[in-house]
């Protein structure tokens, strides 16, 4: 009886240390799709990506785009996607808000795109015999409407106005003012010189006539 008692107190005691930590992940939406067709040269703020940790034990994690094997549509290359952050700590059941930007080269090649943003661990567990291979993720479609070099150019700088505004703003107010600035004072000049030859001609003018009248 005495053996039975002490085995169970040691199954209770040691059960902790046999049970696996379970590391897990998930995100809050299984699919983004921009819904207007995107222009190439563009920077577009994408619908943010919350993840979470499902399970018991605290992790670090991190976002990455990934592909289906024999997709139709074509590859968003990995530097067009910015996560911030990209990596970060998550206790059990905490969220982390992952916000996006996808910033199109001005040389994108129109057509339909699609990528897994893909959540997982990246970093090793605490205790021996966790479980982190696992990844949770959300599918990502867009659209890049025809459009050549200038035109990617064009939206490109209407991008970088938009996305760094008030500060672009501002920029641009002084650019323009500056080349009024110095437009008005090339006329300015321009109109002084030409005033001042006119009165010099007609001093010239005046003293001809008047020698003509001695002579």
């Amino acid at each position: 009886m005495r053996k039975k008692i002490v085995f169970a107190l040691l199954f209770f005691i040691l059960l902790p240390y046999f049970c696996l930590a379970n590391i897990g992940v998930g995100v809050g939406s299984g699919k983004i799709k921009m819904d207007e067709s995107l222009k190439a040269g563009g920077i577009y703020e994408i619908k943010p990506l919350t993840v979470l940790n499902t399970g018991d034990e605290g992790s670090e994690y991190g976002l990455f785009i990934t592909y289906h094997t024999d997709q139709p549509e074509l590859r968003v290359e990995k530097d067009w996607v910015n996560f911030k952050p990209s990596k970060f700590y998550l206790d059990p059941a905490k969220v982390e808000v992952v916000n996006i930007k996808l910033n199109l080269p001005v040389k994108t090649k129109p057509g339909d795109y699609f990528c897994y943003l893909e959540a997982r661990p990246v970093k090793k567990a605490e205790t021996p015999g966790a479980s982190i291979g696992i990844a949770a993720a959300s599918k990502f479609y867009f659209t890049v409407a025809p459009a050549n070099i200038f035109q990617g150019f064009y939206y490109r700088i209407l991008s970088l106005v938009r996305n760094y505004s008030p500060w672009s703003y501002i920029v641009l107010a002084v650019v323009i003012m500056s080349i009024l600035i110095a437009i008005f004072k090339k006329n300015f000049n321009f109109q002084i010189s030409v005033g001042k030859k006119t009165k010099k001609k007609e001093v010239e003018n005046s003293k001809n006539i008047q020698e003509q009248k001695e002579d």
